[in-house]
Formats: C-alpha cells, structure tokens, sequence
C-alpha cells in the first residue's frame, strides 16, 4: 500500500442516495430498483478511487443508511420487536421505526455531525455471522477488476457503541461470541480473495479502562492468530490513540491506522514504544473532517519523522471522507480567495496519492497550501474585548417570576420548524434562479406563515412558531447573512440517513451587518395573539456544523459568532418577541473524547452561549434546544447555559436523561420530547401522555413543557398534524390528572 483511503462519501453527486431511498419509502421505487441505484454508487466511487491512482481501494464503506447499523443486522442484534419484519422492511424500521414500533436510538458518531444507529444488546441477544455485506461487495468490486479492502465496524467499537438493555449487563460481556462471528467473516472474505481487510475501532480515540484495553488485546490476539484470513489493518481515528496503541503494537494484526491531525500526539506516543516493529503504518495526514488543503511540505515532514517508527508507511486520510462534501469541482459560485484554500473528497482522494507517490520515489511537485487571509473586523474584536465575558442575567426566579404569559401548566410549544413542501423549495429555487421576484418570493412564504400559525391556533398548542418557510437550513441559513461565511451550492454532507446538509465554511472574521430574523417573527406574531418564539442557531452549533477556520482558536471564533447572535436577541426583543430559542444541539457534538481536555472546551462554549444571551431582559424567556447525543456527560454545563427552558430529545431514550438532569440538580424548565420525529409513525396519545407522565413522576408538572424531540422540517402535513393534536391530546389529559 502506497496510498489509501479509510472511507468515501456514498451518497452521490446528485444526491442519488437520497432520491432513491425516499422513492423506495414512499412507494415509488422497488427494492430492486433502489438496490441498481447502491450497486451504481458503488461503482462509481471504486472506478473514481482506481482513476485518481490510489493504491489502495476500501469496499463496504456503501451503507443505504448507516454502517453502525449494517453491522448490527451482519451479527444478528436486532431487536426482538423487529422480529415479524424482513429483509428491507426490518432494516428500515431499525432506522425509522414502524407502525407500533419504535426505532433505535440515534446519537451522534463521536464527535461529527453524523448521526449512528445505537445497537441494542441484553445477554440473550443471538450474536452470529447472518449477513455477507463485506463479501458481496467485495465481489462485486473484484467483478470490476478492482481489488479493494473490506472495511469493517471493529469488534469492540462495536461493543462500545451499544446499549445494554437490561441492568447488570455490559455489552462487552458479548464480546466472544461477536469474535466468533469475525472469525467466520474473516474466513469468507479470504476465501473469496481479500488480502487486507481493515477494521474501524474508532472508540480508542476516547478513554478506556483497564477492562476495556483488556478487550481490545484478546480481540486482536485472537482475530490475528487465525490462519486463513486476510491481512488486517486496525484503524483508529478521531483523536490520539493513548494506552491502547502498545496493545494494538504488540498484536498480530500487520497494520495500524493512526489519525494524526485530530491526534497530533499520536508521533510522540509513536516514539514512546520504541514504534510499530515491521508492522505497516497507515498515516491520517489528511485532514477528513475539514475542507482546507493539506500543508503538502509540512505533511512531508511529518511523514519523514514517522519512517523511522515503522516497517512500511502508508499515506492516508485521518478518517473516511464521508465527513466532507464530494467533489470543489462542482462548486462555480465560490469567491476564487475562498476556493483556492478548499480540498473536497475527491481533492483530498488526489492529495493522498501525490503524498504516496512522492514518497516512494516519484518527486512529484508539491505546493504549500494557500495561507489564510482572513478577513478581520477591528469592530467584532474591539466589541467582544469590551464585553468581557459578557454581563451576567438575574437569577433564575426573578427572571421566572417576570415571565408570566398565562401559560397553562404543561404548556405545549414544536422546537421550530414545520414541513417544507415541494412548493416552498419550488419558490426558494425559483428566486434564487431570478424566476420570481423578491416580492412574490416574500408572499408565498407570508402565505405559509400565515397557515402555520392558524393551523397551531386550531390544533391548541400554546406556544407557537412561523414555521421557518425561508429557512434552508438551521446553520445555512444564518451562514449566507454573516460576514465571514461563505455557502456551496453542492457542498452536501450526510447527516443520517437521507438527511443532508451543506455545511458553510467560515473562513474570516463573522459579523452581522443587519437583522437576520425579524422581519419574519415580528410578521408572524402580528398573525397571532400567542406567544410566537424567536428561532436562533447558538454560536457553538454554528461552528460545529460549520467549515471552520484553522487560524484561530475556536473559542475566539465562537464569541465572534455569539456576539451577532447576541445583537439578533437585542432586534427581535425590540421587534415584542418575548420568547426566543436559542439552539444548541451540537453541544455536547464538540465535546472533546478524552476528558483532560473537556473543561476548557465547556468553560468556552457555556461561555459563548451566555454571551449570545445576557443582553436579554428578565421578560424574556430564553429557551434551548438540544438533540440526539450522550447528554449525561455535560449535565453542569447544561445547567451553566442558563436557559430558562431547555428541550432535549427523550421519545427514543424513554425519558433517561431527563431523571439524570434533575439528579443533577437543574431546576428551570424542561421539554422532554415526546415524538420522535425522524420515523414517519404518529404515536397516539397514550403513548404521549405516558411518556409525560414518566417525566411527571421525575420532575414534577411546574417546570414540564410538551414538544416533539426535534424540528419537523423533514415531516408531511399529514403526520404533523395528526401527531401534533395527540401532542395537545396528551398534554390536556395529563394536566387533567394532575388535579388542584
């Protein structure tokens, strides 16, 4: 192996992915035909990876909706509520859910924006080999002419990543028979030819114990000591690799991945051991997370230091690809300063192989990358040097007390967005092809406001939303109004499943040259008697799910970022907008996965949010909004944010966090999600008032609002609706019971 990469983007340079796995759920497509459309992805990425001259080509990076998952059907752990369901059908309802059965947990991958299927486990789960994904696929490249290396979800990750369903029991006590499963897998993918196979235990990157080290040696003594299997190639990434790269060294495996831009200590804990003996080491010197072109001498350099620690180098990115947009080639729109400085999937596919080459002997010309010039704003820094941390709001009850709204208890309020119809895109891309005007752009999404706001008034809810018909995308559409940002026209991104974004690249100072929502929420307030929220993205989401500048700390960035957030909270509490939300679900995203290194990340990202919000007057209620991650570990930093009412997700999880919250001691106000948005089922109304009656018994019904666990963008009418009135139902007959 010369040069290589861990993983590619699966979902196709038109979206194909997408289209046809929403055709195929909605009835329009058949199985066979969605299965053409995977099968020509496939081919496609292994024939652009052979053109560019990669040495070295992964299979079964493919996933119809997401790896973690794959592996869970592969080995048999699906669920036993999933038991009357096959083939496809099963499949989808693990990611989705079904009509009475709900899906599985989705929580982020580490710390990206792309969201995993959690696998459930108890003691009797069956774990064995039930699928030949790898195999097929493998198959089907060798078909081609195209040798590639199967990439598998590592064993213990595996373990790591699941859920224990059932107290008194940790998934690793499943490890055994999940290894003999491996054995078999292995065994097959080398009778049908695979010289390497690689092996993701991306959990390393985090901190582990003793027991779980103990884990990762017999899993590597044991899967290495076969006779007949491939080569293996276990890779980590993510972050510095610590205590487990001895065992990984001392293991039979003939190579080790190592991610060397999020773990740069990962050459220091090389030179700790005395390094890898003969073994092949594959160097993430390529950043996969981000979109700025490598540093090509310094990556060199870097690369020189290694060859002495290692039988053979490999170049490679730090992780897959499935992390970046395709392919800079798409985007026209990009400023030339901007596009000079950027490496797509594809860029960073042509990188990697020029390291490769140079280094075993094709001297190839490599040029530095561009440098930044960013553009400053003395203003932003003379502001935010003024500010300090940023004055401190009045204690929680003071404010409580000056929020009085008439708000029956258990109010019930969605988290921001509503379904955005095929006529809503229609008229967001017809002004932005010149082929209506601004005019009939701002009338059309009056109209839907306008529909909105009745249907909420009809259906009961208490507070209400406008829906954010002009939205894109909740960072996106804040991005094209800040200086600093630039957007892509194509930069799409996986998020889970058919869920794309195009992150924005912040690549300069951000400032907010005017208001970027008030018009909209002062427009729908005046439809309305109710409370109408403001709808903001919080500064540490706006960075997450964002490109951001390698320039500067992040922690600089995300103050620059809340202070026009801060100034859109001062607009819109002009504009008589009394509650506004603030949302920040990528916060617990960023959390670094090693703890020594997680004080400082909180203390700045509390931080930036109050800093985004003590402007506001004790009137004001701020709310926030917080989805789909592991909450437990930042409970004291929820609490720091101050927010006086915080909604999290709660419906797939059954209300844990929210029992972990109040142990912890937060005491302002709370919305457990009870609908979980991202599977099409409507639960009915017991099965809401159940799920606020759980959060009742925790947490009491003062401090308790009702809401979906996330926006609705990606709803129907038919189901929003349907599920919105069990949402009200539900509320009303738990308020009911609660008496005087």
């Amino acid at each position: 192996m010369e040069s290589t990469v861990l993983g590619y983007p699966r979902i196709g340079p038109r979206r194909e992915l997408k289209k046809a796995t929403e055709a195929y759920w909605a009835g329009q497509e058949t199985a066979a035909g969605l299965e053409q459309t995977a099968a020509g992805l496939r081919r496609q990425t292994w024939e652009t990876l052979r053109d560019a001259g990669l040495s070295d080509i992964p299979s079964n990076t493919f996933s119809l909706y997401d790896h973690v998952l794959d592996t869970a059907v592969m080995v048999n752990a699906v669920p036993k509520r999933f038991a009357a369901l096959e083939g496809l059908d099963a499949y989808f309802a693990m990611a989705r859910g079904a009509d009475g059965i709900t899906a599985l947990e989705l929580t982020k991958w580490f710390d990206t924006n792309y969201h995993y299927l959690v696998p459930e486990l108890e003691q009797a789960t069956d774990l064995r080999l039930v699928g030949d994904k790898p195999v097929r696929e493998y198959r089907e490249a060798k078909q081609l002419g195209i040798e590639t290396r199967p990439v598998l979800v590592g064993p213990v990750s595996f373990l790591l990543l699941s859920k224990a369903v059932e107290p008194g029991f940790a998934p690793l006590d499943l490890l055994d028979p999940l290894l003999v499963a491996y054995e078999q897998l292995l065994g097959e993918l080398h009778a049908a030819g695979a010289q390497w196979v690689q092996l993701d235990e991306p959990a390393l990157a985090a901190d582990r114990t003793p027991a779980e080290l103990e884990a990762l040696r017999r899993a590597y003594q044991r899967l290495g000591s076969l006779h007949d299997r491939p080569k293996l190639l276990v890779s980590t990434y993510f972050g510095e690799i610590g205590d487990a790269l001895p065992v990984l060294a001392d293991s039979p495996v003939e190579a080790i991945g190592l991610d060397f831009t999020a773990g740069p200590g990962n050459r220091e804990a090389l030179g700790a051991i005395g390094g890898i003996g003969g073994k092949t080491l594959v160097a993430g010197v390529v950043d996969g997370r981000n979109v700025w072109r490598a540093d090509m001498p310094e990556v060199l350099s870097l690369c020189a230091s290694l060859l002495g620690l290692v039988g053979e180098l490999t170049v490679s990115t730090s992780c897959s690809l499935l992390h970046v947009p395709l392919d800079l080639d798409a985007e026209t729109s990009l400023a030339p300063e901007v596009a000079g400085r950027l490496a797509f999937a594809r860029q960073k596919v042509d990188e990697v192989v020029m390291l490769g080459r140079w280094l075993h002997g094709d001297r190839v010309i490599l040029d530095p990358a561009p440098k930044a010039v960013a553009a400053v704003s003395p203003e932003v820094r003379a502001r935010l040097e003024a500010l300090g941390d940023g004055p401190e709001r009045t204690p929680y009850a003071v404010r409580q007390a000056a929020q009085n709204y008439g708000l029956p208890t258990l109010p019930t309020t969605t988290i921001g967005s509503f379904p955005q119809t095929a006529e809503i895109r229609a008229a967001r891309a017809g002004l932005r092809a010149g082929h209506i005007t601004p005019d009939d752009y701002e009338a059309v999404m009056r109209a839907e406001i306008d529909r909105v706001i009745a249907l909420q008034e009809e259906i009961g809810l208490d507070v209400l939303v406008h829906g954010e018909p002009e939205r894109n995308d909740m960072v996106q559409y804040f991005a094209e109004q800040l200086e600093g940002y630039a957007a892509t026209d194509h930069g799409w991104v996986q998020s889970y499943g058919s869920r794309y974004v195009r992150p924005p690249i912040l690549h300069g100072d951000v400032s907010r040259p005017r208001p970027m929502t008030v018009g909209w929420a002062r427009y729908a307030q005046s439809r309305t008697s109710r409370p109408v929220k403001g709808m903001l993205t919080g500064p540490v989401t706006m960075l997450s799910w964002s490109f951001v500048r390698d320039d500067q700390p992040l922690a600089e960035t995300a103050r620059q970022v809340a202070l026009a957030v801060r100034d859109e909270i001062a607009d819109l509490e002009a504009a008589g907008i009394r509650i506004i939300q603030v949302d920040e679900p990528a916060l617990r995203e960023l959390l670094p996965l090693r703890r020594a290194d997680r004080d400082d990340y909180l203390t700045w990202a509390v931080g930036a949010f109050r800093l985004a919000t003590s402007g506001a007057a004790d009137a004001i209620q701020i709310h926030t909004h917080m989805c789909y991650s592991e909450f437990g570990e930042i409970i004291d930093a929820i609490a720091g944010l101050d927010a006086d009412v915080t909604t999290v997700e709660a419906a797939r999880s059954r209300m844990e966090f929210i029992a972990d919250l109040t142990a912890a001691g937060y005491a302002r106000g709370i919305g457990p999600g009870v609908w979980d948005i991202h599977s099409p089922r409507v639960p009915d109304v017991a099965e809401m008032a159940e799920a606020l009656s759980l959060a009742v018994g925790v947490i009491g019904p003062t401090r308790l609002w009702a809401n979906p666990d996330c926006g609705l963008k990606t709803r129907g009418y038919a189901e929003t609706e349907a599920a919105l009135r069990n949402l009200v139902a539900a509320a009303r007959q738990v308020r009911a019971g609660l008496g005087d």
